[in-house]
Formats: C-alpha cells, sequence, structure tokens
C-alpha cells in the first residue's frame, strides 16, 4: 500500500532554517508529481512547492528563494529544505504525491517563534 511518512518539523525562531522529509513507498519516481503543502492555523491547505517525475519545479511565491524542494530516488524520499523562516511559515506541513490518486501524508507541526 502506499505510504508517505513526513519528519523533521519542530520549534525553530525566525531567520532559522529546517529540512521536512518524506519517505515514500516504492519509488518516488513513479509518482507524476510530489509536493509539499502546509495548512497554517485557522487558515485553508495551500501548495508549498512541488516536482514532477521529471525534476521540474514549482513554487509558491511566498517561499521563492527561501524554500527548495528535492528528492532522493535511492531513499525514496522527498525533502523541503525552508531557510529564513517566518512567523508566517508556521503551519502542519504536508507531504503529497500523485499517481492516478493523490496520497497524503499525516503531516509534521513547523512554528517557528521566538
Amino acid at each position: 500500500q502506499v505510504q508517505l511518512v513526513e519528519s523533521g518539523g519542530g520549534l525553530v525562531q525566525p531567520g532559522g532554517s529546517l529540512r521536512l522529509s518524506c519517505a515514500a513507498s516504492g519509488s518516488i519516481f513513479s509518482y507524476s508529481t510530489m509536493g509539499w503543502y502546509r495548512q497554517g492555523p485557522g487558515k485553508e491547505r495551500e501548495l508549498v512547492a512541488d516536482i514532477t517525475s521529471g525534476g521540474s519545479t514549482n513554487y509558491a511565491d511566498f517561499v521563492k528563494g527561501r524554500f527548495t524542494i528535492s528528492r532522493d530516488g535511492a531513499r525514496s524520499t522527498l525533502y523541503l529544505q525552508m531557510n529564513s523562516l517566518k512567523p508566517e511559515d508556521t503551519a502542519v506541513y504536508y507531504c503529497n504525491g500523485r499517481r492516478g490518486f493523490t496520497y497524503w501524508g499525516q503531516g509534521t507541526q513547523v512554528t517557528v517563534s521566538s
């Protein structure tokens, strides 16, 4: 069965960095698209960044220049490197994968606060 498991969230000060990981069942290249979404308090879930099996990337405007999405095929893992974090980045971050159906991880909490 398909499983996506996020890790790497936590508490960080403004301006700090975190790297999120998403361990995927099977080859990550079997997914047409993989991505990261987030949902802040009282907000709808929104796209942060995604990447196609061919390596094309897409970023939300509010993270361009700060976040980087990448993958490791050998480890079947998707990453999100987050730098220059802001309090507005506080949210639950979810891993997403598409290959006929859409799959979601359970989410990992990121809190940016002094």
